[in-house]
């Protein structure tokens, strides 16, 4: 079955990639299935937004979508960046830039209060207009200088344990993030649905 990723981003298709395809999902990106526009995240929730691109992506192709949006959440700044996560340090920001505004924010601040979670909500609409939403959360804290060289946004200063989240290799990363976490609990649900329909 042919499957959309209503994303750009190519870290988190390429991740949504090596997740999916064991289940036997045809997974393309909305650019490989010819849509090259942006869904304005207008949402108040990550699942709001997930469900906006979804939603809009499913629309114009007629296929299976998938979407999701996800980000950082650090305890000292109350859930911030949170929905704002990939423009935290401004519209055009790198990840870099990002990551270096949050290590200057928390510059001073000690380890014990660096909590943080990484969230990713997922929408999934199938061909006949079934709709899906997980959520999946991997807790750590803030790391104090970026280190490893996998990974994409926050994840070299995002620490699981004693290891950040860009010294984890794909197929570790892909048994522990947010995302593994959201997709793991879509394949459940996904696979209830079919056991359902196969007893009908």
């Amino acid at each position: 079955m042919k499957l959309i990723v209503a994303s750009n981003n190519k870290g988190k298709i390429k991740e949504l990639k090596q997740i999916l395809s064991p289940f036997g999902y045809n997974v393309i990106s909305q650019s490989e299935a010819g849509i090259n526009i942006e869904v304005e995240e207008t949402g108040n929730s990550f699942e709001e937004n997930a469900a906006l691109k979804a939603k809009e992506i499913s629309k114009i192709t007629g296929h299976a979508t998938i979407a999701d949006d996800s980000g950082l959440s650090v305890d000292y700044l109350n859930g911030a960046p949170g929905i704002y996560s990939a423009r935290f340090a401004g519209a055009n920001a790198s990840d870099k830039d990002n990551n270096d505004k949050l290590l200057t924010i928390l510059s001073g601040v000690p380890k014990e209060k660096r909590n943080a979670k990484f969230i990713c909500a997922i929408c999934f609409i199938s061909e006949d207009g079934e709709n899906i939403s997980v959520q999946g959360q991997c807790s750590g804290e803030i790391g104090f200088s970026p280190v490893g060289k996998f990974g994409f946004g926050y994840d070299p200063i995002f620490m699981v344990g004693d290891k950040s989240m860009a010294e984890f290799s794909p197929e570790e990363k892909n048994k522990i993030s947010h995302r593994a976490i959201a997709l793991n609990k879509l394949s459940n649900e996904l696979m209830k649905r079919k056991n359902i329909n196969a007893n009908k």
